[in-house]
């Protein structure tokens, strides 16, 4: 306390000189209509900037959650477009999809912990493992396009093979076209991928849409891959050389969704029994 009155002893001065400064600029603004209405502007802009900045704040430090509540959203209209086109595929009128094949696909939400795509084979680790349903084999797509393929998994977390991996085959239509080919990263430049095996005597041009097909247990049909970006043919080669634009931007990764085919397992079992048959 005696250092506190001390102080103010010592500062008298400018104290008195502060609180004199205060009481002019008082009567000042409430006897002059002019500096009266120019410090109300002057304050309101001011303070409307303050309101400005501290929402901009506000704002800034909410879009986490709201990104994650945009991840369910979009995980809840995954499944209901699945389901939709599953129960209504391209088929003659007489067939009737079984409702436990319409409703095979299961979508997990999950946050992108950690991503590469400088290497020749890159990976991706999510915040979701077996305690949540994770296994190895599930396929995992993003808002826009394909991710990859579940390698490895813990309790708490999960490796994924990205897309952008040498080995990494995803099985593709063209939708145009209606032909189907494999897409596979050449090692390259991280935005763009090669579609093989579409025959030369297909139409392809620019900008074609390029989807995952129907013949993988994996994703479900029309997930998008990407669009055309470029189309060539050597003279002595069966297959377009076709370069397509990912849908899926992995510098940007956030959130993803893990895709359980419920019928994958009994599917890929009889498979395999007719290939040990043979």
């Amino acid at each position: 306390m005696g250092e506190l009155v001390d102080f103010f002893v010592r500062s008298r001065n400018f104290i008195l000189f502060v609180l004199l400064e205060v009481l002019c600029f008082y009567f000042i603004i409430n006897t002059s209509n002019y500096w009266s209405v120019t410090y109300f502007n002057t304050s309101n802009r001011y303070a409307a900037q303050v309101l400005a900045w501290s929402n901009a704040a506000n704002e800034y430090t909410s879009l986490r959650q709201v990104n994650a509540d945009l991840a369910l959203e979009n995980q809840r209209l995954n499944a209901q477009l699945t389901k939709l086109l599953q129960s209504k595929p391209e088929a003659p009128a007489e067939y009737k999809a079984d409702s436990a094949f319409a409703d095979r696909f299961k979508f997990t939400v999950a946050k992108v912990v950690d991503n590469t795509t400088q290497f020749a084979n890159n990976y991706i680790t999510i915040d979701k493992g077996t305690d949540d349903g994770i296994r190895p084999g599930m396929g995992v797509i993003s808002p826009t396009g394909v991710v990859g393929k579940v390698k490895v998994c813990n309790q708490h977390f999960s490796v994924v093979t990205s897309i952008l991996h040498s080995e990494f085959l995803v099985s593709s239509k063209l939708i145009k076209a209606n032909d189907i080919g494999t897409g596979k990263w050449d090692g390259g430049d991280p935005h763009l991928i090669k579609l093989n095996a579409i025959s030369r005597y297909k139409p392809v041009n620019k900008g074609d849409t390029v989807v995952t097909s129907q013949y993988n247990s994996t994703f479900p049909p029309g997930i998008l891959v990407g669009l055309v970006r470029s189309v060539g043919v050597q003279p002595d080669m069966t297959f377009h050389d076709i370069t397509l634009n990912l849908a899926t931007n992995f510098s940007t990764l956030s959130y993803v969704y893990v895709v359980e085919n419920r019928l994958q397992a009994e599917q890929e079992q009889l498979e395999k029994q007719i290939e040990n048959e043979k």
